[in-house]
This record gives C-alpha cells, sequence and structure tokens, in this order.
C-alpha cells in the first residue's frame, strides 16, 4: 500500500555514524543513519536508524522516514511568508523567494526542502549549532509554521476576502 499517490520517494542521507558500545568482551561497533524522505510534492518525513552494517542502518531510517511523512504547504514552489524554526540552539530562517530564484540553503536545509519540492526559496541558518539533525528538525519546526490560506480562514471563522482584505486595511 503506498503512502501517496505518486510513488517515488526522494531520499537524502543527511547524517551516518559510527556508534560504539563497550562490553566486559570489547567494543560492539554499529552504525547510526539519519535520513530525509519526501515525495517532492508537499509531503515530508525524518527517520533515524542503527544497524550492524551502514547498509541495514540506512535501509531503517529510511522505513522509518517514510512512515513519518506530513503535508507542507506550498504554494508555487515557495512558501507562503518568512517563517522562522528552531531546535535547540539551531535557528533557521526561511523567505519565500519569485519564481526562477532557485534553492538558495545549504547542506542539511537543502535536503529537507529538496524533498519537499520546494524549488524557490532563500533561507539562513543561525546558531552555535550547524548540526546537520538540528537544522533538519529546525527546518521541519519552520515548514510546520506554514499554513494554507483556507485553513486560517477556517481557524478564524471567516471567509478568505476577509482575511485579505484585513490584512491591507492596516498597511
Amino acid at each position: 500500500m503506498s503512502l501517496n499517490t505518486k510513488k517515488e520517494f526522494i531520499d537524502f542521507l543527511v547524517e551516518v555514524k559510527r556508534v560504539t558500545k563497550v562490553t566486559k568482551g570489547g567494543k560492539r561497533f554499529q552504525f547510526s543513519a539519519f535520513v530525509v524522505s519526501g515525495n517532492g510534492a508537499g509531503k515530508i518525513g525524518i527517520g533515524k536508524g542503527k544497524g550492524k552494517d551502514v547498509s541495514v542502518a540506512v535501509s531503517k531510517a529510511t522505513i522509518r522516514a517514510r512512515k513519518s511523512l506530513f503535508d507542507v504547504s506550498i504554494k508555487e514552489e515557495t512558501i507562503t511568508y518568512n517563517v522562522k524554526g528552531t531546535h535547540g540552539s539551531s535557528i533557521v530562517y526561511l523567505h519565500p523567494a519569485y519564481k526562477g530564484t532557485g534553492l538558495i540553503a545549504g547542506g542539511a536545509v537543502r535536503f529537507v526542502l529538496k524533498a519537499a519540492g520546494i524549488s524557490d526559496i532563500v533561507s539562513k541558518s543561525i546558531g552555535p549549532s550547524r548540526s546537520g539533525v538540528n537544522l533538519v528538525k529546525a527546518t521541519l519546526n519552520a515548514l510546520a509554521k506554514c499554513r494554507k490560506l483556507d485553513y486560517i480562514a477556517t481557524l478564524r471563522g471567516k471567509t478568505k476576502k476577509e482575511i485579505i482584505r484585513g490584512s491591507h486595511a492596516h498597511a
């Protein structure tokens, strides 16, 4: 059973670590993998997996990422408004961009935005922690804050026109 209508997923391996457990008989090595998975059309998820081999860890992480998919609000391959996401001490700012601007983002943030299908956006990561896992989670936090106009209208009990008119009245 497929989780979405489009069967192809975009997967990015963010981080692979070798972890060691010291036991009475010596050291036991395992690998930990962190994966971002998306369908390129507004669904994205993350997953972490461990295994005795790198390929096992990556496959477990990929399966978990595909099970944890959630929707992201996208309008014409960008987001609707400026948003800030945090996780730990990592801070990520996302700014919508005009069509043709491209994906201006670094490392782990780029993986999340590509997997979600966002192609015109400007991002900046700030903070002492620049680890890939924290940046991915901060980016997901920012994307989760984005809402569509229909959803905001139903929350406020208004029509779309009333919300649009109200935002221009104070400008």
